[in-house]
C-alpha cells in the first residue's frame, strides 16, 4: 500500500517511520527542509515542499496515494483545505487527519475526512484507562468494550479453554496468550498455565469480573 504523511512535526514523523518499518511504501512531505532531511533515510520518499492546492499535490504524486495522513493539525485552515481537496479534488480512497481540538475534528469531517484522530486526547484516555482500571495493556475498543490483558485466575489454571465456558459463563472472549513482547492465538483445547498473561475481549464491566477470580 502506498502512504503518505503530510505535516512532519513529532506526530508525522512517527507515523511516517513506523509505517516504513512496517513494509509500506511511504512519501512523507513537510515545508521544513531539516526536518525532510533528517526522515529522507527512514520512508521511500521525503518531498520538502509547501503543499497550497490541488496543482502542488498532484505534482508529486499525492493522487496516486491509497491513504493519505494529513498531520499538520496546529495549521488549522491549512489542514481543512488539504483534507477537502484530497477527498473533493484528488479522490483519495482514505484520508486520515489530525485535529487538535473538538470543533476542528468536526470541520475536517464535514469536509470529508475519514477518520480524525485528536492524539493528545486519545492518549490521555488511554493512560487514565490504564491507570484506573484493573487490567493490563488495555484497548479500549469503545467506551464500554475492550480487549485487555489479565494473569490467568488460578480457579483457570489446568483447565482447557473450552473448559471455562467464557462465553456463557462471563460474556467474553479468550482470544490470545502473551510470552514476553509476542502474542500468540489460542485455540479451545490449549490448557491454562500459572501466570499466563491471557488476552481476553469483552465488556469492561465483564472483564472486571474475571480480575477478581
Amino acid at each position: 500500500m502506498k502512504f503518505c504523511v503530510i505535516g512532519l512535526g513529532r506526530f508525522g514523523q512517527q507515523v511516517a517511520t513506523v509505517l516504513a518499518e512496517n513494509g509500506m511504501e511511504v512519501m512523507a512531505v513537510d515545508s521544513n527542509e531539516s526536518i525532510v532531511a533528517s526522515i529522507r533515510d527512514n520512508v521511500t520518499q521525503a518531498i520538502c515542499m509547501r503543499v497550497t492546492d490541488e496543482n502542488s499535490l498532484r505534482s508529486i504524486g499525492v493522487d496516486e496515494m491509497d491513504t493519505v495522513i494529513v498531520a499538520m493539525g496546529e495549521n488549522f485552515a491549512q489542514s481543512i483545505l488539504i483534507t477537502a481537496l484530497l477527498k473533493k479534488r484528488l479522490h483519495i480512497p482514505k484520508v486520515i487527519a489530525r485535529a487538535i481540538n473538538e470543533i476542528h475534528k468536526e470541520i475536517l469531517t464535514i469536509v470529508g475526512a475519514d477518520r480524525v484522530i485528536l492524539p493528545e486526547q486519545e492518549i490521555g484516555i488511554r493512560l487514565a484507562d490504564q491507570l484506573s482500571s484493573p487490567f493490563i495493556d488495555l484497548m479500549r475498543l469503545t467506551k464500554d468494550f475492550s480487549i485487555s490483558q489479565i494473569v490467568a485466575p488460578e480457579s483457570f489454571v489446568g483447565k482447557k479453554v473450552s473448559e471455562l465456558d467464557l462465553y456463557n459463563k462471563y460474556d467474553t472472549y479468550c482470544i490470545g496468550k502473551k510470552d514476553g513482547e509476542k502474542i500468540t492465538s489460542v485455540n479451545p483445547d490449549y490448557v491454562v498455565q500459572e501466570h499466563d498473561k491471557l488476552i481476553f475481549s469483552g465488556a469492561n464491566n465483564k472483564l472486571e469480573e474475571i480480575t477478581k477470580l
